[in-house]
């Protein structure tokens, strides 16, 4: 058998694993509902999930009329029960998938082959064949940022008690495939399953009460527990290891940064007061593991004096000791580290007034100790330790050890965690901002200014130190809330020091004033002193719409031009960050507009930071769906332009991926590999970026064009397409039900420009449809070939997409998105639009366009089916149909249950449940559905 056939052998092997894990999940779960529910409930699941097999399969109408007749039969205690079950075999699946990726990775690694091209390994090799050696990898390191940004998803579906039941299913996965070698091991892990499966049956899947931010931010924070405390060291050990870096010599070059609990754009649930707690809590977290970590470390650190020579450094850490206990007299770490964690207590206490009740030894409760003035205080003393272990040859305790791992996560998270980003929209600074001025300067209209008069006025502002804001007048409700939160932002600095909040963001930045806006509020609160020039937070433009984007380089252009402004980045390294919004950009244009005007967008803003010599930062405002810039984070930073990639890059992780990338330790250490192998390799090798063929940016940009006319024809310019759009997905539903702290809409229009883009794309996907991932592709091929010959555009697009990053991954991941669709499942929620003219009107548009999209990307990636180049995904989008498209079959019912309820007068508690669940699960099945 040659080497080929071996490794074909081999996944086979490994995805009959998978069908075995998703046979057991779905045969335990199956038969917890007959023992729970009867042998009638499971039956008639079984019953409905074949109809949906069949409907599927063959497009059998009399199989939809069985379904339907059986829907429309039950009660909707049984609907209710029916859809909670589908909902949850999605769960398990997508639990025995994850478990397979790490299955798959560790044999490959097991297996003794080269390591993947997107693991660190496989980034460090590629790097050092573009000449990097040790000295330029530690160059790299020590000038790189790289950092996932965590955020609330205003679709958010998962219960915490719902998915601390699915991490111990996992768990006992893992102990399955690695610990269970008898069969008496089996079966015990089978009896524990069986007992989380049924606790997962009984538990409550949604929530009584609406979430709010601080349960987002509890939520989030869950994840440093499973994932980033333990993972994020590693990874700097294993970059010092590569590099010949010394133990926590590299700066901070990766971090987990978070927006919850700061983002107020659109959600009225944020104020000073959510700001200060969140960052409280993110303190408890950080100080509560360091404490924990510096207790078990002093367990394990028994050195004796007799037996080691120690530094006069520790001696002096001993010989300060709280702890005077005679048993550890003569173990000077073991003081040492009582020293510690008597700080860290004391720390605790003076950042967030009260004391800590947890991992405290009880040698060192109550102690008076002096707080840690600053982290790297914290950090000195712990090398203290490590360079005093080095000296009697115990090194290894402090490179690879629980030391170790604690140093690394000091530097990596701080007092706070998380770098706490800030956002507001534009339009609330500029109402702050004409109230000021208007109060400060009566007869000033700041509002009726020009852009040039506006900008002037700001600059002048920003050239005196004369405060604005007058302690002694009431501002409106909205200007008192914003100068409480910056002046909230100033005192976290001072508290916890300047890292906790690094960033703040204006959305919807179409203007130069829009930035000026910020830095006289910023000004205002002390963040901000002209006459020292200094700026303690990046000042941050966030270009969302298609024309913001368009603009975005002439208005840095503007920006970098300003004297002032520029002494004030000089002041933070020359170092300026940009936001690009993938979600707003494509409910906007398109999907096909939205990347290539985001691909522009980069092109032109490189040349401007490159002509001014200052470094550019992106942060990529991606989703997890493919309609809002989700899909495979490496090969999104690699189709980057040459120079958009520096060494430096954020990007957001929505809450709605976050569970499945991070709540795994294995899964999660693999996507932070990812990202950080990426921004390596798109630095190290600018030929992966190189300036495309002008025929591929010419083509690209005629597409765009014919898909932006396309998508902004149905969307924005059909008569009757808003009520289509509330009337056929789930829109109303999750406006109206408790999924999520932010409201669906920026306000209370039901118009598509002031919806909120996640739920725009989530309800599209609920239906099957997935138009934000597509629409207008096809029309826009068609165009182009008749506008260039049908044989020579042909061929020109297949040289793209063979040559091109840029188009293939964005072919790629349109490949994902229409493989999710079904148009048929579709037209069972078209019929939910009661006036049968406008269904008329627009369904067979969105069917007709599916099919040109469909077929012009099979031609031109060369394939007969979809996702015949990505087996994996296809292996998992077809897992997932048996469990999915009975959830939207329930789902049509549910919703024309609530619907015609609610004309009547008030839902059902139980179908208003009903059909929240049936949203649950169909996102779980979907995973990137927002």
């Amino acid at each position: 058998m040659d080497t080929s056939e071996v490794q074909k052998h081999r996944s086979e092997s490994l995805d009959e694993a998978l069908r075995e894990d998703i046979r057991l999940l779905g045969r335990i779960l199956g038969d917890t509902i007959r023992a729970i529910d009867g042998p009638a409930s499971y039956g008639l699941i079984e019953t409905i999930r074949q109809l949906a097999v069949r409907y599927h399969r063959d497009e059998d109408k009399s199989a939809q009329a069985e379904l339907e007749q059986i829907l429309a039969g039950l009660s909707d205690a049984e609907i209710n029960r029916v859809t909670r079950a589908f909902g949850y075999f999605s769960i398990l699946a997508n639990i025995a998938e994850d478990h397979h990726h790490t299955r798959r990775w560790r044999a490959h690694l097991i297996a003794g082959a080269g390591p993947r091209e997107d693991s660190l390994a496989g980034g460090l090799n590629q790097a050092r064949a573009h000449g990097y050696d040790e000295a330029r990898l530690k160059e790299f390191f020590g000038g790189a940022y790289i950092v996932p940004v965590l955020t609330a998803h205003p679709t958010e579906v998962q219960r915490r008690s719902i998915l601390d039941c699915l991490d111990a299913i996992a768990g006992l996965l893992t102990r399955r495939d690695r610990l269970a070698d008898t069969l008496g091991e089996r079966a015990e892990i089978e009896a524990a399953l069986r007992a989380r499966v049924l606790t997962l049956w009984q538990t409550r899947m949604l929530r009584m009460s609406k979430l709010s931010v601080l349960d987002e931010v509890a939520n989030a924070l869950t994840f440093f527990d499973a994932t980033f405390f333990a993972e994020v060291p590693k990874l700097y050990a294993a970059v010092e290891r590569a590099t010949g870096a010394g133990l926590a010599e590299l700066p901070a070059f990766l971090e987990v940064g978070t927006w919850i609990g700061g983002d107020r754009d659109g959600n009225p649930f944020v104020d000073a007061n959510v700001l200060r707690q969140t960052l409280a809590t993110q303190a408890d977290k950080a100080l509560t593991h360091y404490i924990a970590e510096a207790r078990i470390l002093r367990q394990e650190l028994s050195f004796a004096m007799l037996l080691v020579d120690v530094t006069p450094e520790l001696r002096a850490l001993a010989d300060n000791s709280p702890d005077q206990s005679e048993h550890r007299a003569d173990e000077p770490y073991r003081l040492a580290l009582a020293n510690v964690q008597a700080r860290l207590a004391a720390t605790y206490e003076a950042l967030l007034g009260r004391e800590h009740t947890g991992s405290i030894s009880a040698s060192v409760r109550g102690v008076q100790a002096q707080p840690y003035p600053q982290v790297e205080d914290f950090i000195a003393d712990l090398l203290v330790v490590a360079r005093s272990l080095e000296r009697h040859g115990a090194g290894v305790l402090a490179t690879q050890g629980r030391l170790g791992a604690l140093l690394r996560a000091a530097k990596a998270f701080g007092w706070t965690l998380a770098p706490l980003d800030l956002r507001q929209n534009s339009d609330v600074h500029e109402k702050v901002v004409a109230e000021l001025l208007a109060i400060a300067q009566p007869g000033t209209d700041y509002l009726a200014l020009d852009e040039q008069g506006r900008i002037g006025v700001l600059l002048k502002e920003l050239e005196t130190a004369r405060p604005l804001v007058s302690r002694h007048v009431a501002y409106s409700a909205l200007t008192a809330k914003e100068l409480a939160i910056f002046d909230e932002a100033r005192a976290s600095h001072l508290r916890y020091g300047k890292r906790c909040i690094r960033t703040m963001i204006i959305s919807k930045t179409d203007g130069l004033s829009d930035m000026l806006e910020l830095a006289v509020l910023l000004k205002e609160a002390g963040l901000l002193r002209p006459a020292e020039g200094a700026l303690d937070v990046n000042l941050v433009p966030l270009f969302e719409t298609i024309e913001d984007l368009r603009a975005a380089p002439a208005i840095m252009e503007t920006l970098f031009a300003a004297p002032a402004y520029r002494r004030l980045l000089a002041g933070r390294g020359d170092v300026q960050e940009v936001m690009l919004g993938y979600s707003d950009s494509n409910k906007d244009g398109g999907f096909v507009t939205s990347g290539w005007e985001l691909y522009r967008a980069e092109v032109g803003l490189v040349e401007v930071f490159a002509k001014h010599g200052v470094r550019i930062r992106l942060f990529h405002g991606r989703g997890g769906s493919v309609g809002r810039g989700g899909g495979p984070s490496y090969q999104a930073i690699l189709a980057q332009p040459a120079g958009a990639v520096q060494g430096q890059i954020r990007l957001t992780e929505q809450g709605e991926v976050i569970a499945a990338k991070y709540g795994n330790a294995e899964v999660g250490r693999r996507n932070l590999e990812v990202i950080l192998a990426a921004t390596l390799v798109a630095t190290a090798d600018q030929a992966v970026a190189a300036p495309p063929q002008e025929d591929f940016v010419g083509a690209l940009g005629e597409l765009s064009d014919n898909a932006f006319a396309a998508y902004r024809n149905l969307v924005y310019e059909t008569e009757g397409f808003e009520d289509y759009f509330w009337q056929s997905t789930v829109i109303s539903e999750i406006a109206a039900l408790n999924l999520g702290s932010r409201p669906a809409s920026r306000s209370k229009s039901r118009s598509i420009e002031d919806l909120r883009a996640i739920p725009w794309v989530f309800s599209w996907a609920q239906c099957r449809i997935m138009l934000p991932g597509w629409y207008g592709f096809g029309s826009a091929v068609e165009r182009l070939l008749a506008a260039r010959g049908r044989e020579a555009g042909m061929a020109l697009l297949q040289g793209m997409f063979r040559d091109w990053p840029v188009f293939s991954t964005l072919l790629s991941n349109m490949d994902m998105v229409l493989a999710k669709a079904d148009m048929g499942i579709a037209a069972r929620y078209a019929a939910l639009v009661q006036d049968e003219e406008l269904r008329a009107r627009i369904f067979p548009r969105i069917i007709a366009e599916y099919e040109r999209t469909r077929a012009y990307l099979l031609e031109i990636t060369g394939q007969t089916a979809l996702l015949d180049r990505n087996p994996v995904m296809r292996r998992s989008v077809l897992n997932r149909f048996p469990y999915l498209d009975p959830l939207n079959h329930v789902q049509v019912e549910m919703m024309r249950r609530y619907r015609e309820q609610s004309e009547d007068g008030e839902a059902s508690e139980r179908i208003r449940r009903g059909v929240h669940i049936s949203i649950n699960g169909a996102a779980a099945a979907l995973r990137n559905s927002g």
